[in-house]
């Protein structure tokens, strides 16, 4: 889809900067009350625990929608490479880092981010960039693109989640409890 098309999609600025605004929240309402088991419980090899979902939104914030967005403002039409999160993962071993400071640091780091797009003139919401796998996008579209990710997350913690609960729920009838 080029980013044209996608531009007729886009929801109001305002929309989705809130949406970005309070993804860190969503995040903790998801994960809170889980155990230090369940919050690094995979259901398989390629799905993300719930701490998994935190740092790599995390490290994503910091090493990507940060620089993208400070070189879409500064420099023309500036190539964006993929970021690649599943690499990362593994190799950053998230299930051994803190949830608390991981959330933390994204929820600042995010706040920071939606801080400076609030602030974009309607010129510089259309500066653009071309993104790695994806082609040309403007600022606008990258807004976007970030609440699309967040979405997907969030709904990938929310299965998680009801998952957990359910698995309560079954052992707690199993030991003969409510």
């Amino acid at each position: 889809m080029s980013d044209k098309e996608r531009n007729t999609d886009i929801a109001p600025l305002d929309t989705l900067l809130s949406f970005l605004e309070d993804t860190p929240n969503r995040l903790a309402n998801l994960t809170e009350g889980l155990s230090t088991v369940e919050i690094c419980l995979k259901q398989s090899a390629d799905e993300f625990s719930a701490l998994e979902n935190i740092c790599h939104l995390r490290d994503l914030e910091l090493q990507a929608y940060t620089p993208r967005i400070k070189r879409m403002l500064s420099e023309t039409n500036p190539p964006l490479p993929d970021f690649d999160g599943a690499r990362l993962a593994a190799e950053s071993n998230y299930n051994s880092q803190r949830p608390d400071l991981a959330l933390q640091t994204f929820a600042t780091a995010r706040r920071g981010n939606v801080q400076m797009l609030t602030e974009l003139t309607e010129e510089q919401l259309k500066r653009e960039g071309t993104l790695e796998g994806v082609g040309k996008i403007t600022l606008e579209t990258l807004v976007e693109l970030m609440r699309e990710h967040d979405q997907g997350h969030l709904e990938d913690l929310r299965v998680l989640r009801q998952r957990l609960e359910r698995q309560r729920s079954s052992d707690e009838v199993s030991q003969g409890g409510v």
